[in-house]
């Protein structure tokens, strides 16, 4: 078993339970998570560090109801998120979990403020004027307010990843989760991403899942999970 819950009195956002995942078929299956337990509090940024393949992305596809898990049950806000229900699934990805990859995978020919709005489009609870005014608000946040309308090839990489923060962010979500969010930067902007996003994450209370092979930016974490052969040690 793999557990790890040191989060006393705060609100738990998301929480797993014994998560079994397999990869593969027969001789070359391979059994990625074996039993993994987690609790992910508000207002706090937890890494999962390990080596590659020992099954950290695996775990935040699952969490992020982007895969499927082979056994074991995922709670958001205490309630169970019933299994093999896609369009269920999506609907609760919508309105509680925000991502960040390590690719931003802005669409080119919209501006930041429509790539921010795309997920409140998605949700469809606020009117145009108002996720425009929200996506402004949010691009002013990560410290682009002056470029709402540029293009993605208009703009640096570690702003374009900027834009991808304010993104996850869009529907307030109560987790963040986040693929390797510096992976594809320098040192300066990698620590100007990590800044923002944890920072805003803190201020609105969200959980935050980072898995990062920086030990730096681990290091700036509350929590480091460390993770080998699909179970945290």
């Amino acid at each position: 078993m793999s557990e790890i819950d040191v989060g006393g009195q705060k609100e738990v956002a998301l929480e797993c339970r014994e998560l079994h995942k397999h990869l593969g078929e027969g001789e070359t299956q391979v059994h990625v998570l074996r039993g993994v337990n987690l609790k992910l509090y508000r207002g706090e940024v937890s890494a999962i560090v390990g080596p590659s393949g020992c099954g950290k992305s695996t775990l935040l596809y699952l969490l992020g109801l982007l895969d499927l898990q082979d056994s074991g049950s995922i709670l958001i806000q205490g309630e169970e998120v019933p299994p093999n229900n896609d369009g269920e699934h999506t609907r609760i990805r919508g309105e509680n979990i925000g991502f960040v990859f390590q690719f931003h995978f802005l669409l080119p020919e919209f501006s930041a403020a429509e790539n921010v709005m795309l997920p409140m489009r998605k949700l469809g609870r606020l009117s145009p004027k108002e996720m425009k005014s929200r996506a402004h608000a949010l691009l002013n946040e990560v410290g682009l307010g002056d470029k709402t309308h540029r293009l993605p090839s208009q703009l640096s990489g570690g702003e374009q990843q900027r834009v991808a923060i304010a993104r996850s962010l869009a529907n307030t979500p109560g987790v963040l989760l986040a693929d390797e969010p510096t992976g594809n930067l320098d040192v300066k902007n990698s620590l100007m991403v990590f800044e923002s996003l944890t920072r805003l994450a803190k201020e609105k209370g969200q959980a935050v899942l980072i898995v990062t092979h920086n030990p730096d930016l681990a290091e700036k974490c509350d929590r480091i999970l460390r993770m080998q052969d699909g179970q945290f040690i």
